[in-house]
């Protein structure tokens, strides 16, 4: 099959929509459950690249949990620890290295992630089918699947969750092409490898980079590869835990995904861990609550007295001082840039969410700037030569 009809294109008035492979080739991917929209493949097929470059890079198992063409998390499957567990709600049973993953990727910022599409980079096992069904989800891209594993996957939203069969041998061409108002753009696709050569360039006068924090860097990099520019990728422990994605002003992303990270970091704090939800209370409620009590508008709730709606117990007020407090042990933080930061401000506010050590461009005139306010904090900084845009 080369091509498919899809119900509309980016919104219900614009119709038709397909997706097809102009040469008459045969489509690299198969619809094995569901109906997938326009906005779900460019997810999906964005998602795929993504994780098969960590893959790649890191010889472990990849996830992204993708969002309107930007990824809201990503990660390698690394072990989770029991905190971990508990906040991204997979504190029972048995994970894989790809359920791993996937818990990282979806728990790095699991608001942005309600109703993701989902990207493995090997085949989808039971443990990993089974996180996926307890999600709200549009759907999920893999290169295969184990039988037990397709059957769970069928049977979420009444039969019509999205499930999507890529090849992995496939390979497009090396021209790519897109219309924009009628007009034909084409360039090369952008082939370039990031691996440990790319961290070798080092500008700062700390120049030690352990090699977890490597591991951080490169997916740190090859996620802000596959979302929309600008864009700055906080990492830690295998997996983002901030992305700033589509700002005009790289100081307003650098902020975005910083704040991101704190939220993520912030979950981990006892306060949180000692909320006690009602019962009836789902994890997408659960998540939407987190976040009104580590932000400012908690106040509001307590004086409304709605808390009751949510929790068993009144919980005690997050002060800012004491979230200040926890924030100040979130450390070794790796960041990754598209292009290179243009002042030290951006700098200044990723070492407020723990950032140690910092890839990016290099190019700016204000290079010298911008080393120097990584040796003020002791961070250890590398020049990639390497511009990451993506639009």
């Amino acid at each position: 099959m080369n091509e498919l009809a899809l119900k509309y294109g980016c919104n219900p008035n614009q119709k038709p929509s397909r997706v097809f492979m102009a040469d008459g080739s045969e489509l690299p991917v198969k619809v094995l459950n569901g109906k997938p929209g326009y906005i779900n493949f460019l997810d999906a097929l964005n998602g795929w690249q993504l994780v098969a470059e960590l893959k790649d890079a890191t010889g472990l198992p990849a996830a992204a949990s993708f969002k309107h063409v930007s990824p809201a998390g990503a990660a390698v499957g690394l072990p989770l620890t029991e905190v971990e567990r508990k906040i991204y709600w997979v504190d029972e049973g048995e994970l894989t290295p790809l359920a791993n993953a996937y818990a990282r990727a979806r728990g790095a910022d699991r608001m942005s992630s309600y109703g993701d599409f989902i990207c493995l980079s090997d085949i989808c096992d039971v443990a990993t089918a089974k996180l996926i069904k307890i999600e709200v989800s549009d759907g999920v891209i893999a290169p295969g699947f184990e039988p037990e594993a397709l059957e769970i996957l069928k049977s979420k939203r009444k039969g019509s969750y999205n499930v999507v069969q890529i090849d992995p041998a496939y390979r497009p061409a090396a021209i790519e092409h897109k219309q924009v108002f009628g007009i034909s753009f084409e360039q090369g696709r952008n082939e370039i490898k990031i691996d440990r050569d790319a961290l070798k360039n080092i500008v700062t006068e700390n120049k030690e980079i352990p090699d977890a924090a490597k591991i951080d860097l490169i997916i740190a990099l090859i996620t802000i590869k596959y979302t929309q520019s600008n864009s700055v990728c906080y990492t830690k422990n295998g997996q983002v835990i901030g992305a700033g994605a589509g700002q005009q002003s790289r100081i307003h992303c650098t902020r975005l995904a910083g704040n991101k990270a704190d939220n993520w970091f912030l979950r981990q704090s006892p306060k949180v861990l000692d909320l006690q939800f009602l019962k009836e209370i789902g994890r997408a409620e659960r998540d939407n609550a987190i976040d009104v009590y580590i932000g400012d508008e908690y106040m509001d709730v307590l004086a409304e007295g709605s808390w009751q709606k949510t929790f068993k117990v009144k919980p005690e007020v997050f002060t800012r001082e004491e979230k200040l407090a926890w924030l100040e042990q979130l450390t070794g933080v790796s960041l990754g840039s598209d292009a290179f930061f243009p002042f030290g401000d951006n700098i200044e506010r990723a070492y407020k969410s723990g950032v140690k050590y910092i890839a990016e461009t290099g190019g700016s005139i204000r290079d010298d700037n911008v080393i120097e306010t990584c040796n003020k904090y002791g961070m250890v900084m590398c020049f990639t030569g390497i511009r990451l845009f993506h639009h």
